[in-house]
């Protein structure tokens, strides 16, 4: 956007004058008293000035001294500027813009530096007297009554709607910095709360990845470390498992990373596609090498998944079975998947001993559950974890085939 030169040159003049207030009030100060007193000098033709001087410098001094205060106290220094300009009309001075220049000034500030309601009673109490102050004068008697008056009200009117323009401006311009200010902080604010929730998202991710992976590999070793001397084949087969868990997770571990150097690179290589429920064989497959026999089954018609609940079904599913192979003391596991409409829903069960422990131990050693509930809210869904009256831990979500926006999360 492009600005006049004789804006730039009022902002700057604004400028300075904020920096040095009395500096300019003073200059202003004298400029008008120069110009009030070469209009006290004016006289129709034919008419022989006053001698009265001293009366004018006097007043027309005490008037433009009241300026000086115009910034702290703008509605006394139009009260004597205004008493003052109006002796000096009832004493016969020539009512001109120049012996008006005082009151003028006063006028402009008064609207700058107050409110519209304050602007109006004293400015039209002035105008008023200003001009009762013509029409009574005997300085212009050979003019008509319109003439005499019209011209100051007009005058005195110009102060006034500058001013307010003024002030209209400056409350223009303050309210488009509070408004920049406050996109700024709301910009700051939104990129901090994306910082945030693109942590959680890696942080959930890293957990899952490490603590399942790890998990299934330390219960491996601990089978094929109890099992080596008895049975050297399953043994065996076991640290081939166990190569092929921690495989897994270094491959998985390396694509959640991949993540945070990404890139607009075409060149760079393609990152690996997210985990999904079709990786449940795979899964269940660890979980055996571990000691921990898992079954599946299917009700309902399998739908498509978009790839958020994609993945977060298969790490709910990944999650709850690692928290039985590490704080369960169960052989055995059960997940259920019921595709019901527009839903989605899992359990994961097993079949333990009957304790309350679980849950606390789960909660207390990491974010297991705290991370599966966050991933179901996060795209709409629920989960509810707990002890089965019968015995063994169930976990339950149900998830929407599509993820929901944040508005319709609240639907009801």
């Amino acid at each position: 956007m492009t600005t006049s030169p004789e804006r730039r040159y009022a902002d700057r003049l604004e400028s300075f004058s904020e920096r040095n207030p009395v500096v300019v009030d003073v200059v202003l100060a004298a400029a008008l008293m120069g110009s009030a007193t070469l209009g006290s000098m004016l006289t129709l033709p034919g008419v022989e000035p006053l001698d009265q001087d001293r009366t004018a410098t006097v007043l027309l001094g005490v008037a433009c001294l009241a300026l000086l205060k115009h910034r702290s106290h703008p509605r006394t220094a139009l009260v004597v500027t205004a008493v003052c300009t109006v002796v000096a009309v009832a004493l016969g001075y020539l009512l001109t813009p120049l012996l008006l220049a005082p009151v003028m000034a006063a006028l402009y500030w008064l609207a700058t530096h107050t409110d519209r309601g304050t602007t109006r009673v004293y400015g039209i109490t002035t105008m008023v007297a200003v001009t009762v102050a013509a029409g009574v004068s005997d300085s212009m008697d050979h003019v008509s009554l319109l003439l005499r008056t019209i011209g100051p009200f007009f005058w005195l009117l110009l102060p006034l709607a500058a001013g307010n323009m003024t002030r209209l401006r400056r409350a223009y311009l303050k309210a488009v910095q509070a408004r920049a200010e406050h996109a700024e902080r709301t910009r700051e604010e939104e990129a901090r709360l994306r910082v945030t929730e693109e942590r959680m998202r890696i942080a959930r991710e890293l957990h899952d990845v490490v603590a399942h992976h790890m998990a299934l590999a330390n219960a491996q070793a601990g089978t094929a470390a109890h099992l080596a001397l008895t049975n050297p084949q399953q043994t065996q087969k076991i640290l081939t498992d166990l190569t092929g868990t921690t495989s897994s997770a270094l491959r998985e571990l390396k694509a959640t990373l991949g993540l945070l150097r990404q890139n607009d690179d075409p060149d760079s290589a393609p990152l690996e596609p997210s985990p999904g429920l079709t990786r449940l064989p795979e899964l269940i497959s660890a979980c055996a090498s571990a000691g921990l026999t898992v079954t599946v089954t299917t009700e309902g018609e399998p739908q498509s998944l978009s790839p958020g609940v994609d993945l977060t079904a298969f790490r709910i599913v990944q999650e709850a079975l690692t928290n039985v192979t590490k704080h369960a003391a169960a052989e055995a596991a059960h997940v259920r998947l019921a595709y019901s409409g527009s839903r989605l829903l899992i359990t994961v069960s097993n079949d333990g001993p009957a304790t309350a422990s679980l849950p606390e131990a789960a909660q207390s050693r990491g974010f297991g559950m705290m991370g599966m509930r966050e991933r179901a809210h996060s795209i709409g869904g629920e989960l509810c974890a707990g002890p089965r009256p019968e015995g063994g831990f169930e976990v339950t979500t149900a998830l929407p085939l599509r993820p929901l926006a944040p508005q319709e999360e609240h639907t009801p």
